[in-house]
């Protein structure tokens, strides 16, 4: 699994015209990819990442300050560019495997106390957010 984690002083998504997640303050902004052999364990594993990171002001992390969430599933991060012109996506999950494992990681965040919003996979999004720093690192596990 692939996130890219970007520190935000609020963030949405927005679908049809209509938001459908949205973080209000510090917080995490996710974007979260899933590749052909990630497990409910890697989900667990990312969450609790996550969940722990201290890139918050302060260094501190969202179990510190109970900073919240927003999830979004972006199989776009595991596009490939290295060739031609147009990326291949062929290292990225179909939805049927991807879905559940980006809701594990929005579940086993929320049993950790997380408060987690979250777009809606397989839609067209609109994220809007304001990075704080710029702060952005991607987490790979």
């Amino acid at each position: 699994m692939r996130a890219v984690v970007q520190r935000v002083d609020g963030a949405s998504v927005v679908v049809d015209g209509e938001t459908v997640g949205e973080i209000v303050g510090e917080g995490l902004c996710v974007l979260v990819g899933v590749t052909h052999d990630d497990t409910p364990e890697k989900a667990a594993l990312l969450a609790r990442k996550l969940w722990s990171v201290r890139i918050l002001e302060g260094e501190k992390s969202c179990s510190d300050n109970g900073a919240p969430l927003l999830v979004i599933s972006q199989f776009t991060l595991y596009g490939d560019a290295r060739k031609g012109r147009r990326p291949t996506w062929n290292a990225a999950a179909p939805g049927p495997v991807a879905e559940p494992l980006v809701d594990e990681v929005v579940a086993q965040l929320r049993a950790l106390g997380a408060t987690v919003a979250t777009g809606r996979f397989g839609a067209d999004m609109r994220v809007s957010l304001t990075n704080h720093g710029p702060f952005t690192i991607v987490v790979d596990v």
